[in-house]
């Protein structure tokens, strides 16, 4: 399979388009390398260049990228609205295809490596990358910008960079290299020059201020248009889209007398962020990405699903673990099954978060049901985890038994493999058990706040948590049986029959739902 990711160095030259033409030129020359998009700011004077391709081959264009920029920007000169620290002055990996976010770190590493040793440019590392914990956010290292930094570092030892000498390159200044998911880059302008407004509204959104899940923003003078902008990075677009931002900056701008008068996406956008806001502006009903053309067509083409599409589709996505849990093997068996069970009760209920939010008769939950969201999103992550974590630990207990029993000691060292395999068993259902009935208790305090067309999927989740959950709560005390440690599995059935009597309320179907 072709390994596949995307850089987006951002350089701090938004003026010289000959400037940002040389560094095109140089990137797109490393063989393998594809420039998606290029974006030039005046005002910010900066651009934002994207990148894709095999990862080493991309790497390689970020470090000449890097050098080139050490050549023709000096940080000595440059003034722009947005912050910086160096002519290339952010240089993430995001993963696409075939790739993980583990593998973009260890890019960014080695990329950061290579910078300093040929060019002899600190370097910080950043969000997944970040050596430090106060060093995800990029603010945190940016603080002060280049001039700040610059001082910063013949003093502040904790300001000292990752890689390189304590002091910023005479004319690159440093360079801040990551790893991290698709990030959107969205501005909204407003109808006023005065910047204190962007900054109150940009305070009232960022999730450091309590507002958005998954939003930084500033406010941003730009002189040459004569307005203020809400400059906005969002960090989970999925989580929280981007008609979601805007409603809520048009609201705050509207108690400051101010209005948006337009937006601006910086860089290249994933095309469900687009659909998701044509669905919620335009009020579709029930809209699927099956019904855009291009979808269709290229789903068409690869004999590849679409989500949301209907048919046979689903039943061929569902197909190789019923064929796996049907054959005549002992897993994945009961535990396996809970646990997708559980998982099952969670997708459903981001389902019906997800769709509720959208919903203006619901608008008033929106943060809230955005919170359930997130939650049972890392929920069914993790319970997706147990079914194969319940075979594993099934099959170390058959490994168990066949170890061998000659001697006293091979038999001693087998009984102790037994107990510590089926001790485990036990510990892994327990475990989606209690991670199920908190989800069956989530699945509760949706009600309220749940678009009452979403009443029977809701029930749906609840009855497939509890099913989850008893599952599990019974994989885990035929597991006991086996044990020798009678504290263990005292205290281990207190904890089941604790877990079975809270759900005792397990929701009786009913007829109708989606």
């Amino acid at each position: 399979m072709k390994r596949l990711i995307e850089c987006v160095p951002n350089f701090s030259e938004g003026r010289d388009a000959a400037k940002v033409d040389t560094l095109v030129g140089v990137m797109s020359s490393v063989p393998g390398v594809y420039v998606l998009d290029r974006e030039m700011d005046a005002d910010h004077n900066r651009c934002v260049i994207t990148l894709a391709g095999e990862p080493d081959a991309v790497g390689e264009a970020a470090i000449v990228g890097a050098g080139k920029a050490m050549e023709l920007i000096d940080m000595n000169t440059h003034t722009g609205a947005h912050p910086r620290v160096g002519a290339t002055d952010v240089v993430p990996f995001i993963p696409v295809d075939g790739v993980t976010i583990e593998d973009c770190v260890a890019l960014a590493r080695r990329v950061g490596n290579e910078i300093w040793k040929r060019y002899r440019i600190p370097i910080f590392f950043y969000e997944a990358a970040a050596t430090r914990p106060d060093r995800v956010n990029l603010e945190n290292v940016r603080r002060g910008q280049y001039e700040g930094l610059r001082e910063e570092l013949k003093k502040n030892h904790e300001r000292q960079p990752d890689i390189g000498e304590p002091k910023l390159h005479p004319t690159a200044g440093v360079t801040v290299v990551g790893a991290r998911k698709f990030l959107v880059a969205y501005n909204v302008n407003l109808n006023t020059s005065d910047i204190s407004v962007a900054n109150k509204i940009a305070k009232a959104i960022r999730f450091s201020n309590g507002g958005l899940r998954y939003v930084k923003s500033m406010g941003v003078e730009l002189k040459a248009r004569n307005l203020a902008q809400v400059s906005i990075n969002l960090t989970d677009y999925e989580q929280t889209p981007m008609h979601r931002v805007y409603e809520m900056v048009k609201r705050e701008a509207e108690r400051h007398g101010a209005m948006p008068v337009g937006s601006e996406i910086v860089g290249l956008v994933p095309k469900k962020a687009i659909e998701m806001a044509a669905d919620y502006f335009l009020q579709l009903e029930n809209f699927s990405p099956a019904q855009v053309f291009e979808n269709k067509l290229a789903a068409t083409l690869t004999g590849t699903p679409l989500q949301g599409e209907q048919g046979g589709n689903l039943a061929k996505l569902a197909r190789p673990f019923l064929d796996a849990v049907a054959q005549p093997t002992a897993t994945p068996g009961g535990g396996s099954v809970s646990a997708f069970a559980s998982a099952l009760a969670a997708s459903l209920g981001q389902m019906v978060a997800g769709l509720s939010r959208k919903k203006k008769s619901q608008a008033v939950h929106v943060d809230k049901l955005s919170e359930h969201l997130d939650a049972l999103q890392k929920e069914s992550d993790a319970l997706t985890e147990a079914i194969d974590s319940d075979a594993r630990s099934y099959d170390a207990v058959m490994a168990a038994f066949k170890l061998p029993q000659g001697d006293t000691g091979e038999t001693q060292r087998r009984e102790d493999a037994i107990q510590t395999a089926t001790r485990k068993a036990a510990e892994v259902p327990l475990g989606v058990a209690e991670r199920t009935v908190a989800l069956f208790e989530r699945l509760k305090q949706l009600e309220p706040i749940a678009a009452a067309s979403m009443k029977s999927d809701l029930q749906v989740a609840r009855l497939m948590a509890a099913a989850g959950a008893h599952g599990a709560l019974a994989n885990a005390e035929i597991n006991l049986d086996g044990l020798k440690d009678a504290n263990y599995v005292a205290a281990t059935r207190a904890k089941i029959a604790k877990l079975q009597g809270k759900l005792a309320e397990a929701p009786r179907g009913q007829s109708g739902g989606n």
